[in-house]
């Protein structure tokens, strides 16, 4: 069976303490509970969550999405975002099966990262590692005005700002990655392709800005 492995990457920085990390915990729970309804995400999503504050940590392993545990989020502490970079490469190296001669390995991982500020590392020897990886879809999500979008331009073509980290504009933004989720299981399991752009992801809500 032939996996989607899906990356949350999340900031868990000192500026998130409060309502953001708050409203950050309920959108994962968001997510999980809806695509535990989804046929097609229960068949083929896997989950990883990563955090990244004054270092990176994986808190969540590659899941199938029925044994799922929520981890507990604490908000302190710097932007490791290039940290966080390495060890997404990481993890995907060890986390994802390749395709080789004989088999069909995972599919290209969907990767969400979601930052809001400055990376305080030096996050362009993590990028420099993250470049070597083949992945399906990245998307950074640019969490109020505190965050740097050019530096996320960095990382993807894909990237989305949301005015406020307050908890209805989060809520809405992991709904739409949980829309985009059963879109990429739908299509990996209905047409064999992968997702690689945000035109074959639903439409994002108003409150999810694309960055051009």
């Amino acid at each position: 069976m032939r996996r989607l492995p899906v990356y949350l990457v999340l900031d868990t920085s000192g500026s998130m303490t409060g309502e953001p990390i708050e409203s950050l915990k309920n959108g994962v729970q968001v997510l999980i509970s809806t695509l535990r309804q989804d046929p097609y995400a229960l068949e083929t999503a896997w989950l990883s969550v990563i955090t990244f504050n004054t270092t990176a940590q994986q808190l969540v392993p590659l899941t199938e999405l029925s044994m799922f545990q929520m981890p507990d989020l604490q908000a302190a502490g710097t932007t490791s975002l290039g940290e966080a970079l390495n060890l997404l490469s990481q993890k995907v190296d060890t986390e994802v099966a390749r395709t080789t001669a004989d088999t069909k390995g995972d599919w290209k991982p969907l990767v969400f990262i979601m930052t809001d500020g400055e990376p305080t590392d030096d996050w362009q020897k993590g990028l420099a590692e993250y470049r070597k990886r083949r992945f399906g879809m990245v998307v950074a999500c640019a969490a109020g005005q505190g965050a740097n979008t050019n530096v996320l331009k960095q990382v993807t073509d894909t990237v989305v700002q949301l005015d406020t980290a307050d908890s209805s504009t989060i809520k809405a933004f992991f709904k739409w990655v949980s829309a985009s989720i059963s879109t990429g299981s739908q299509k990996v399991e209905s047409s064999g392709q992968e997702v690689t752009g945000l035109n074959e992801l639903p439409p994002p809500p108003p409150e999810v800005n694309v960055v051009v």
